[in-house]
């Protein structure tokens, strides 16, 4: 049974650090108002606005970024400026002894998925899959799916309802939800950071990917057992999708459905999470049920 941080209240501090791709410091400062408003303190870590060619510093600076707000006791969640690459060129190297003491909630997706699935796989410690700074924009600050993100840090329950899909899979399941970005689970398959998806709800998404590697990716999954002992498997957002001049032959729905349709499991597409626009907080590493009928899916976070 996974844990959780404590939850966040009025006055609770936010630290906000780069480890892995570029942001600048324009990016990050609407995050930091909407964060202020919404009643937390700010600390901005030593990455914001930094660079060292694709990343947003060395990988000796992003670490003792991010090390720092991981030890610090006056910080109780982290919000990760963009994910982008990197988390996996220091994730061996972080120490989580001060942190295990002092838990804080990790917010991001993408490349965060490296630390949130390290997190689970060696210390059973719940963290958020959630929109980073540059979803913070006048125009937003008030969409749900942003307001979810509070939600998720002051302990409220989260519940979604998706849309019907014909390649929907009807059932109910219950279980820790787990996963995040595709590329970085078949990434992680082998190392210490593997994601464990047994008897749990698997959420997968991606972006930008050509149709033969989403296949090749998913592949990996499954020949390594992830969709073998999963409750249910939530689809969310495959944005911008490639093709070969010579056509793959199917859709990104169909090369998932191929993947899973000789499993009796619930399959839930069309779920408002992932590299889009619509990004709705995930609380990941805790007891969720789903339930998929022909009206659609409903996800319902359980504490």
């Amino acid at each position: 049974m996974a844990s959780h941080p404590p939850f966040l209240k009025q006055g609770s501090v936010v630290g906000i650090t780069c480890p892995s791709g570029y942001v600048s410091t324009d990016r990050v400062a609407y995050a930091v108002k909407v964060l202020e408003k919404w009643g937390f303190k700010v600390k901005l870590g030593t990455t914001i606005g930094t660079e060292h060619f694709y990343f947003s510093g060395t990988d000796e600076q992003r670490l003792a970024d991010l090390q720092e707000m991981m030890d610090n006791p006056a910080i109780d969640a982290i919000l990760m400026g963009r994910g982008g690459y990197g988390m996996s060129r220091i994730i061996d190297a972080l120490d989580f002894t001060s942190f295990l003491q002092k838990p804080k909630w990790i917010c991001g997706f993408s490349d965060i998925t490296v630390l949130h699935n390290h997190l689970q796989a060696h210390n059973g410690m719940a963290s958020l899959h959630s929109p980073m700074c540059g979803a913070f924009k006048p125009e937003t600050e008030n969409e749900p799916y942003l307001t979810t993100l509070y939600t998720g840090l002051t302990g409220g329950s989260l519940q979604y309802q998706t849309p019907p899909s014909p390649f929907n899979k009807n059932g109910t399941a219950e279980g820790i939800l787990t996963g995040g970005n595709l590329a970085i689970l078949a990434h992680l398959t082998g190392s210490v950071s593997e994601v464990d998806t047994a008897g749990k709800i698997l959420f997968i998404e991606d972006i930008g990917e050509y149709l033969y590697n989403a296949d090749r990716m998913l592949l990996n999954l499954k020949r390594a057992g992830k969709f073998d002992n999963i409750k249910a498997l939530i689809i969310g957002g495959f944005t911008e999708m490639q093709d070969t001049e010579r056509p793959f032959g199917q859709t990104i729905e169909e090369i998932i459905w191929d993947k899973v349709k000789e499993y009796d499991y619930p399959v839930c597409f069309n779920f408002p999470a992932g590299h889009q626009e619509i990004n709705h907080t995930l609380i990941l590493g805790v007891p969720h049920k789903l339930e998929v009928t022909h009206n659609g899916g409903i996800l319902v976070s359980k504490k």
